[in-house]
């Protein structure tokens, strides 16, 4: 398949939003529930919020500016004055192989050095383990700035950084 042969990569659309909240609920244990109401409010503060194809998968961010009650965002905010954090990237389990998380990667990283952003982050479960999106993010040049346990003890996350320039996208 050739770059050309790839579904497009468009901006989430408010009629993408049933959608996307089932995809993103389908994958609640790696990322979060939502419902429509929550999902529709991030969106709105998001920075960058992105699908491929009908909905083969999405990518959610928000930089520094977010109105964001998330631990993990707030914990970058309180470290970086500047950033893009890679709140939810999902793939389809009918669409997993065909390089969509890299490609949605890419496109956040072009959009992130236009707006004049210099890393991004992200964190990554360490409790339950993401070993899929450890491997992910060391291939694409994040690295491990921190670590936190969240949610009273029951979940542990690693906090993660790129630098825009040094991205393997």
């Amino acid at each position: 398949m050739t770059m050309n042969e790839f579904p497009e990569i468009c901006r989430i659309a408010r009629e993408d939003e049933p959608a996307i909240l089932a995809l993103n609920n389908e994958h609640a244990r790696e990322l979060s529930w939502l419902d429509a109401e929550r999902l529709s409010f991030l969106l709105g503060q998001a920075f960058h919020a992105r699908r491929i194809g009908r909905l083969e998968a999405f990518l959610m961010t928000f930089d520094q500016t977010a109105d964001y009650d998330s631990p993990n965002y707030l914990w970058f905010r309180e470290r970086y004055p500047r950033f893009v954090y890679v709140d939810r990237v999902v793939v389809a389990k009918s669409a997993r192989g065909k390089g969509h998380a890299r490609r949605l990667y890419a496109d956040l990283f072009a959009g992130a050095a236009r707006s004049g952003h210099e890393v991004v982050t992200c964190e990554v479960n360490s409790e339950p383990p993401n070993p899929a999106s450890d491997a992910f993010h060391a291939a694409l040049g994040f690295r491990e700035v921190g670590e936190a346990a969240i949610h009273g003890g029951t979940k542990s996350v690693r906090y993660f950084a790129c630098p825009i320039t040094s991205a393997g996208v």
